[in-house]
């Protein structure tokens, strides 16, 4: 019978020395506290991500005196090869050697002959007289001046003042004529959208050796038929 009791003290003492052992340990506190966040939901942080810190990455240079400066020229010279010298064979070996034009611009070429630019002082001239004969015609038929430029002289089209246009002119496609100095009548088709005369302008200013500097003065005597007076 000794040796039961022996036995169940023996095993009542260990129990006792584990308790004792966790007590000092504080193993069940934290274990309930473990348990006690598992259950809970993890807090929703007030702090706008703006205000958050920002993580930098870090990275390591070497040292100045390792890093080559990154000039023109040196990228120049890793990103372009050096052009290979110019083989000669046997037979022009003994040749003098011909001049290089690879490197060499072409020099650049004057105006056409028949391209002439008119001066400051003969525009303003042709302006002034234009000015003068516009005073003189008869008030009762609005009239308008028109200076001409290169693309007027050679071009296609010509485009009419913009308020002349509002007050006076259709608002609509249609047929208009131009009156020279000599009555004669050409025909051509009035643009509205664009507020110009279209094809047939091309042929009035070639036949009448209309050039650059030149100013006209357009009068209108009827709604769709303008005289021209040079």
């Amino acid at each position: 019978m000794d040796e039961p009791n022996s036995y169940e003290e023996q095993r009542r003492r260990q129990v006792e020395e584990n308790e004792r052992k966790l007590e000092e340990l504080r193993l069940h506190r934290l274990s309930a506290a473990v348990r006690e966040a598992a259950v809970k939901p993890m807090p929703v942080s007030s702090t706008p991500p703006s205000s958050q810190k920002r993580r930098f990455a870090v990275r390591f240079l070497p040292p100045s005196d390792l890093l080559v400066p990154q000039t023109k020229e040196l990228k120049l010279r890793y990103l372009r090869a050096p052009p290979p010298p110019t083989r000669r064979s046997g037979r022009v070996a003994s040749l003098p050697k011909q001049p290089d034009y690879r490197d060499k611009k072409a020099p650049r070429r004057g105006l056409p002959p028949d391209r002439v630019y008119a001066t400051d002082e003969a525009r303003d001239y042709a302006f002034t007289k234009a000015k003068e004969l516009n005073n003189q015609l008869f008030s009762a038929h609005p009239s308008f001046i028109k200076p001409m430029t290169r693309s007027y002289a050679t071009g296609h089209l010509l485009t009419i003042p913009q308020q002349f246009k509002k007050s006076y002119l259709p608002w609509f496609d249609e047929m208009i004529f131009l009156v020279d100095e000599e009555d004669g009548e050409f025909p051509m088709p009035y643009m509205a959208q664009h507020g110009a005369i279209g094809s047939g302008w091309n042929l009035f200013a070639i036949g009448h050796k209309l050039a650059d500097g030149d100013c006209l003065v357009f009068q209108q005597v009827q709604r769709t038929k303008f005289k021209v007076r040079f």
